[in-house]
């Protein structure tokens, strides 16, 4: 049950076929992991099972459940029902996670909010980003056109989503995917966290739409610029700018859009015509 992909037989039919035909077919598995904090249950969301410690620390962060330096170790275990993530905190971290909001049902693979209680935690403030970095279109487009061969599990199931870590240059230097885009994204910043990548020099790429949850989870991470393959919502819109965060979306190998933030990407077109 834990393996991330199963090969499963279906019968195939096609217009105009006389007759359908049998097929075998790469599926993502979905998995219950349970996210816990010093052996106390949080939380369980629908994943796929690979980098879960990557994936609780993701979420402990980027639910402000803690600060990564609260997290002293994650032990992942296996159990009939599926994985579960034990979060092991510091004092200090134990302390601010029993003072966060509560989660009382699962969390799906397509939601970022199952289980909030009310909407005032749905719709907390978020942090105001720094204004420092810089980034050429040439870097986006680069960046969107690497990611498409690292991802594995997309290739072998085409139902999965990824999030990618690039520098500003547009070199990905870390790639996580899941079948849901919250728990791709959550485990890039996991992936990065552990790998000590800095936040203020990077950009992340994901292949969803970008709902305000995604804009909430890329600022919390302390990332500036955000690119999404679809379209924004207009809440996302307003939280990026709220937050101080470029939000470019609609991010296609023929070019993109930049609904906020557009002072970060540099365009060396322009520039010249400039001077």
């Amino acid at each position: 049950m834990n393996e991330p992909v199963h090969i499963q037989p279906a019968l195939q039919w096609r217009l105009g076929a006389r007759a359908s035909e049998a097929i075998t077919r790469a599926v993502p598995e979905e998995t219950a992991v349970g996210i816990s904090y010093d052996s106390e249950p949080y939380a369980v969301l629908m994943a796929t099972p690979q980098d879960v410690a990557d994936l609780a620390l993701g979420f402990t962060v980027s639910e402000r459940i803690a600060a990564a330096d609260e997290v002293l170790d994650i032990r992942v275990s296996e159990h009939d029902e599926g994985l579960v993530a034990d979060v092991l905190l510091s004092r200090a971290g134990a302390q601010a996670a029993s003072a966060r909001r509560r989660r009382n049902m699962e969390g799906r693979s397509s939601c970022g909010l199952c289980g909030v209680q009310s909407p005032e935690d749905a719709l907390r403030a978020l942090p105001v980003l720094p204004s420092g970095l810089a980034v050429r279109r040439q870097a986006i487009q680069a960046a969107l056109t690497a990611m498409e061969p690292l991802q594995s599990l997309g290739a072998a199931t085409r139902a999965t989503h990824a999030a990618a870590w690039a520098d500003t240059d547009g070199k990905v230097l870390l790639i996580r995917e899941d079948v849901g885009r919250h728990n791709a994204l959550d485990k890039l910043i996991g992936a990065a966290l552990k790998a000590g990548l800095d936040p203020t020099r990077a950009f992340v790429v994901v292949t969803s739409r970008c709902s305000y949850e995604m804009v909430e989870k890329t600022v919390l991470a302390g990332v500036s610029l955000l690119v999404a393959i679809s379209a924004p919502t207009a809440m996302a819109i307003r939280k990026a700018e709220g937050a101080n965060l470029t939000l470019i979306a609609l991010a296609r190998a023929d070019g993109h859009a930049i609904f906020t933030g557009a002072e970060r990407v540099l365009d060396p077109v322009a520039e010249g015509a400039a001077a």
